[in-house]
C-alpha cells in the first residue's frame, strides 16, 4: 500500500472514532437528562413539599365515636392535605383545651357546651371552635339495669364517676336544676376515659358520665343492658363536639386550619358511611377496640352528626343556635351575661352550609 493511502486511511479512521465517541456521549447525556425530567414529573424530586407534623387529640379515649380521625389517617386524607398526624387519646373537654392552648396538640374535639362553661368560668381561654362534629349534644348519664336509675330523680343518693373536666360532669348542675334533681345529693368521684366503664361493670359506682353512643360499648363491657339519661331530653338545642384549635394558630395559619378541618371531616363522613370498615381501621391502630361495638357507636352517632331532614352540611355551626345555647345556660346561672358566639367560634373558618 502506498504511504499516502495508508496515511489517509488512518486520518479517516481517527475521525470516525471521534464521531462515534461524540454520539455516544450525547446519547448518555440525553438519557441522564430524560431521567431527571421523569423524576421531576413524578413529584419524586427534591422539590417535594414535606408533610407538616400535627398532633391531634381524640375527644375521650379511643372509642368508636372517635374512629374518624384514624380513618382520615388510614385513607390518606390527612396526607393529601399535607399533614403527618399523630393521634393521641384525649381526656375530655377539660383535658383537650389546655393541651391545645399550650401547643402540646394543634387540634382536638371538645363538647361546645363544655367549652362555653370553661370559658365562662375563666378556667380556659385562647381557643376557638372551627367546625362542628355533632349537631346535637350526646352528653348523658349512663348506668345499667339493676342500679335503680330510670329517671333523673333516681340519681339522688347515687355515686357517679367521670373525669373532672368532662362536659357531663360540668354541665350536671344545670341538668339537675332543669330536671328537678337535688345535685347536692349526688356524689361524683374521679375517673378516666380508660377505666370508667370498668368501674361501672364492677359496681364501684352506680353510673358514669358518657355519650349516648357509648351504649353498645357499655353493654359489651358490663354484659348488662345499658340505661341512659340523655341531657338533650332536658336541655334541647345544644351542640355536641366541635373541633378546636388555638387562637394563635387560627390567626396565623387560617388556611392550614381549613385544610386540616376539611381532611378530618372527610374522615368523619367516610366513617359514617362505612362504619364496619372504620371500626376495623380503629382496631388495627388500637388493640383494645371491640369492632362490633365501635361500628355500632358510629351508626348511632350518624343522627347526631347530620340530623335527618335538616339539610345541615357536616361541620357547620349556626350563630343563632349557639346564641340560643348560651341563653339557656345563662338562664340557669351557668354562664355570665354578655357572652357571644364569636368569643368561642371563628366563623370565618367554619365550613359553610
Amino acid at each position: 500500500m502506498p504511504p499516502t493511502v495508508g496515511k489517509d486511511l488512518t486520518v479517516r479512521m481517527n475521525s470516525f472514532a471521534r464521531t462515534v465517541a461524540a454520539v455516544a456521549l450525547a446519547t448518555v447525556l440525553a438519557l441522564v437528562s430524560g431521567c431527571g425530567e421523569s423524576d421531576s414529573d413524578d413529584g419524586a424530586g427534591t422539590d417535594a413539599e414535606p408533610l407538616e407534623k400535627v398532633t391531634y387529640l381524640t375527644s375521650f379515649g379511643n372509642f368508636g365515636r372517635d374512629a374518624y380521625a384514624w380513618v382520615a389517617k388510614d385513607k390518606g386524607f390527612f396526607e393529601e392535605a399535607g399533614f403527618d398526624v399523630e393521634i393521641k387519646p384525649g381526656q375530655g373537654t377539660g383535658g383537650v383545651i389546655p393541651a391545645v392552648v399550650s401547643g402540646q396538640a394543634q387540634f382536638g374535639p371538645i363538647d361546645l357546651t363544655g367549652g362555653l362553661l370553661h370559658m365562662g368560668s375563666g378556667q380556659a381561654k385562647d381557643f376557638v371552635a372551627v367546625a362542628a362534629i355533632q349537631q346535637r349534644t350526646m352528653a348523658a348519664i349512663a348506668t345499667t339495669e339493676g342500679n335503680g336509675i330510670a329517671v333523673p330523680k333516681d340519681l339522688e343518693g347515687k355515686r357517679l364517676a367521670d373525669t373532672p373536666g368532662s362536659v357531663v360532669r360540668n354541665l350536671f348542675p344545670t341538668y339537675a336544676r332543669l330536671a328537678g334533681v337535688d345535685a347536692g345529693k349526688v356524689t361524683w368521684v374521679n375517673g378516666d376515659a380508660q377505666t370508667l366503664m370498668g368501674t361501672l361493670a364492677t359496681g364501684s359506682v352506680d353510673g358514669i358520665g358518657q355519650f349516648v353512643v357509648g351504649k353498645p360499648t357499655i353493654e359489651a363491657v358490663t354484659k348488662k343492658k345499658a340505661v341512659l339519661l340523655p341531657y338533650s331530653d332536658v336541655i334541647p338545642d345544644l351542640y355536641g363536639n366541635v373541633l378546636i384549635t388555638s387562637k394563635k394558630l387560627a390567626e396565623q395559619e387560617p388556611e392550614m386550619v381549613k385544610r386540616f378541618s376539611t381532611a378530618l371531616l372527610k374522615g368523619l363522613e367516610y366513617s359514617l358511611a362505612n362504619s364496619k370498615e372504620a371500626a376495623e381501621i380503629l382496631k388495627r391502630n388500637v388493640d383494645a377496640t371491640n369492632p362490633a361495638a365501635a361500628a355500632a357507636e358510629l351508626e348511632l352517632m350518624a343522627a347526631y352528626v347530620r340530623p335527618g331532614g335538616s339539610g345541615t352540611a357536616i361541620g357547620t355551626l349556626d350563630s343563632g343556635r349557639v346564641a340560643k345555647s348560651i341563653a339557656i345556660l345563662q338562664s340557669a346561672d351557668a354562664l355570665p351575661q354578655g357572652m357571644t358566639p364569636e368569643e368561642i367560634i371563628d366563623f370565618d373558618l367554619v365550613p359553610k352550609a
